[in-house]
């Protein structure tokens, strides 16, 4: 799972630093240089160039975190903490798969042809899942899961 999240960050800094790199291009290439005072194309690229920029120092963070956290091995007595990979199954039978992570809480990924999900400790359900063990049970919202694996 971690070689995975690691993959997809490290193909979203890859796409989204391109991307930064051609609106700043954009941003001060000479013909987009304002005519007047209304022409804010320049300053509109600009804007999109510092955002893709912020946005790919979060993801360069977090690719760094990734690869630098240790996978904790899990029993079925243990407590759900951070690298959890945990499997909740709601009063209809339907599980969702979710890996607790430091970082890039709703990046979703596949995994032998299952969706998992990655949240953070402080996100809702990691707050509601840390601590908690196999066969507990969570509630989020008016739904209530139970958990039914760990690794």
């Amino acid at each position: 799972m971690l070689r995975l999240i690691i993959e997809r960050l490290a193909r979203d800094l890859s796409v989204l630093s391109t991307a930064a790199k051609t609106a700043h291009e954009a941003a001060i290439h000479e013909e987009n240089i304002p005519d007047n005072k209304y022409d804010t194309l320049s300053l509109e690229a600009s804007y999109v160039a510092q955002g893709q920029a912020n946005r790919a120092q979060e993801l360069k963070h977090a690719l760094q975190a990734y690869q630098r956290l240790p996978l904790q091995p899990f029993r079925e007595q243990d407590s759900i903490r951070l690298t959890a990979l945990v499997t909740l199954e709601d009063e209809e039978g339907k599980t969702k798969t979710f890996f607790i992570g430091p970082q890039e809480g709703g990046l979703k990924l596949q995994l032998d042809g299952e969706e998992i999900l990655v949240i953070t400790a402080g996100s809702p359900l990691g707050k509601e899942l840390i601590g908690k063990s196999l066969g507990d049970q969570v509630e989020l919202g008016s739904n209530c899961y139970d958990i039914v694996d760990l690794c």
